[in-house]
């Protein structure tokens, strides 16, 4: 049995910014996780995302599948997805719905795909709410993020990674029940994310562990406990690469818990045409950068395209 983590806890709503973001700095760099506390999204609107998630995860398969997932909005079912692409797995036993930002910043329609109203009249109201208010907690997460690293508060606005970010809502819904193999099952594989920034919500069933050491060959799983209200944030991997690994990216995964589980990921990812360079405040001729420029957009294209397989 996992031993649970006990992660630090972050006020969003505290009008001492210096003393947050000292403390957000020591949680990126000693876990690549932690609790955000009074962030102004009601528990009302929580409670009806995952009303809303539960009625249209409960449809049946081929209604799903009429929204199955193009241009990285909608639908996917069970086992469509590997985020281990090491693992030998036919896929991980979850499925979910992709939401992307809510205006494009393409010339083009908006790409998402909603249910019928007919069906689920509530639902796209309540999702674009929710996207809203997670969109803007996260805004202002990456402003203390900034002050963290000894960078102006507007840091990330100023070169263009708030300039209509890709943001991604994803809704998630593991099943209680998993089919028998001799291999270790995850509800999601070992993984860390690939843009700037996670906020997750769940509904309290446990499953979520991180590995803080993702070289070692022997990972140390650990229990990510539950908070009532609280989001779980992590840093992904172009935050690592923008600190020069100073924040850490985060190995993590879920376990199935025997029973139902449902979660709500919001991804908070840089404007696509943005360059994501080694910081100057992360780098010295002692540390020069680990990792070469590139594009937010191409390197996002990139690792979607190792998770589904095409």
């Amino acid at each position: 049995m996992a031993a649970a983590l006990k992660l630090p806890i972050i006020d969003l709503s505290s009008p001492d910014r210096l003393s947050s973001a000292t403390s957000i700095r020591q949680a990126c760099i000693e876990y690549g996780f932690f609790y955000l506390v009074n962030h102004g999204v009601k528990e009302e609107l929580l409670t009806k995302v995952l009303e809303e998630s539960n009625k249209f995860f409960s449809l049946p398969l081929e209604e799903k599948m009429k929204l199955a997932r193009k241009e990285h909005r909608g639908y996917t079912p069970l086992y469509a997805e590997i985020l281990d692409p090491s693992s030998n797995s036919k896929g991980d036993p979850k499925e979910s719905y992709y939401i992307g930002p809510l205006e494009d910043s393409s010339h083009q329609k908006n790409l998402n795909q909603w249910p019928p109203e007919d069906m689920m009249p509530s639902w796209k109201s309540t999702m674009e709410s929710y996207f809203r208010e997670v969109e803007s907690v996260g805004r202002k997460l990456l402003s203390l993020i900034a002050t963290s690293l000894n960078l102006e508060n507007d840091f990330f606005e100023k070169i263009g990674a708030l300039n209509k970010p890709s943001a991604f809502l994803r809704l998630l819904h593991y099943p209680g029940e998993v089919m028998i193999s001799e291999e270790e099952i995850c509800g999601a594989s070992a993984h860390s994310d690939y843009g700037m920034v996670t906020l997750l919500a769940t509904d309290g069933v446990p499953g979520l562990q991180v590995c803080r050491d993702k070289d070692n060959h022997q990972r140390c799983w650990e229990d990510v406990p539950h908070i009532n209200g609280a989001f779980i944030v992590n840093i992904g991997d172009m935050m690592e690469r923008w600190t020069n690994c100073l924040f850490r990216s985060t190995l993590h995964r879920v376990m199935p818990a025997g029973q139902e589980r449902y979660s709500m990921a919001f991804f908070f990812d840089p404007n696509e045409d943005c360059v994501v360079e080694c910081l100057k405040s992360c780098c010295s001729d002692l540390f020069p950068p680990r990792f070469p420029p590139i594009r937010s957009g191409e390197y996002l294209r990139e690792r979607f395209r190792l998770t589904y397989g095409a």
